[in-house]
């Protein structure tokens, strides 16, 4: 057979074998060696060189180092893409059972939020937001909480400057609306505060409030408590009981704070509600008349209540949880049960 028809058949079934090796009829080393090999058909066939032409040898010369070159390309081409994936892929046992995907979930300080967000969005609360930098206007003075006031002993906080701090409630929030906002006013202000406390199973450097307030003719303490009584058996249902005890705070007047019956022991006394068989969630009043003042309303014509609760409590005694810091640690086994 001429030299020529021999390459062109070589390359016929160099084709076939390459396919072969695709399919896993034959190993890719076989191959290899079958073409390229010190025995193998390209070799064979430069060995035949020798009986051509002078006038030929040049034409044939360069098909033979074509074929050679077009061989050496393709085998390195197989090699490369079954290093990507071919040959990878042919290692793996289809029948081993899958990695399960992993499915993410809301964070139960959000959930928690979420759900007494649209508790009050349900009674017509609206949400505005305050800045968690602050100043002292905002955060004490505005507040009937002047400088040098006792009730700053309350709370330890942290400051940027002497009179920029990170705001240690939620609280300001009202009086940076009432500022930018006539009256009547009927918001909810949920955000993060700071306080330089120890962190311990019950108190943390960072935590989540949210803060009510409702300004108009003719509100009274009554209002007040029939707004959370509903909050209350909404959240934590019908059955639940509530209660106001008379407290203190400068930017209300009168105050309270207001208990449950323990959702837990259904007031009949646990270690968890110290036997008592309530559990104080919040604390709220009658808005101070100089709070008014301090925004420019008028206290002899508008009045108004404001509330606050911390998040973490309300997950904590929703949850049954006596850690506030597993809400931090990221720990995907506790945040798995949400």
């Amino acid at each position: 057979m001429p030299l020529t028809e021999q390459i062109n058949e070589i390359r016929i079934r160099f084709s076939e074998d390459v396919a072969g090796v695709s399919s896993g009829a034959l190993s890719f080393e076989d191959v290899r060696v079958k073409y390229l090999g010190r025995k193998g058909l390209v070799v064979g066939l430069f060995s035949q060189m020798g009986s051509v032409s002078n006038e030929d040898r040049p034409a044939l010369g360069s098909q033979l180092n074509s074929l050679k070159s077009d061989i050496s390309e393709q085998l390195e081409n197989h090699v490369a893409g079954s290093d990507n994936s071919g040959s990878a892929t042919l290692s793996i046992d289809y029948t081993l059972p899958g990695n399960p995907a992993l499915w993410g979930s809301i964070h139960p300080l959000t959930q928690v939020l979420d759900e007494i967000k649209s508790i009050f969005k349900q009674i017509g609360f609206s949400l505005a937001y305050g800045p968690e930098v602050d100043t002292e206007f905002y955060n004490f003075e505005a507040l009937n909480i002047p400088k040098h006031h006792p009730a700053r002993d309350m709370q330890d906080t942290f400051y940027i400057s002497p009179e920029t701090l990170l705001r240690t409630h939620t609280s300001g929030s009202q009086i940076h609306f009432m500022k930018d906002h006539e009256p009547p006013v009927r918001i909810i202000s949920p955000g993060r505060v700071y306080r330089n406390e120890d962190i311990s199973v019950r108190s943390y450097c960072l935590f989540h409030q949210i803060e009510g307030l409702y300004v108009d003719k003719n509100v009274t303490f009554a209002d007040l408590k029939g707004t959370l009584d509903y909050f209350a058996k909404q959240l934590y249902g019908t059955d639940v009981k509530t209660r106001f005890r008379p407290s203190y705070f400068p930017f209300t007047e009168p105050s309270a704070e207001m208990d449950v019956s323990c959702i837990f022991c259904k007031g009949e006394g646990c270690n968890i509600c110290k036997y008592a068989g309530w559990l104080e969630i919040l604390g709220c009043g009658m808005v101070d008349p100089e709070v008014f003042k301090s925004v420019g309303y008028d206290p002899e014509v508008w009045k108004g209540y404001a509330f606050g609760m911390g998040i973490e409590r309300m997950a904590m005694l929703k949850y049954g949880v006596k850690d506030i810091r597993m809400f931090y640690e990221g720990d995907v086994r506790f945040l798995d049960q949400f």
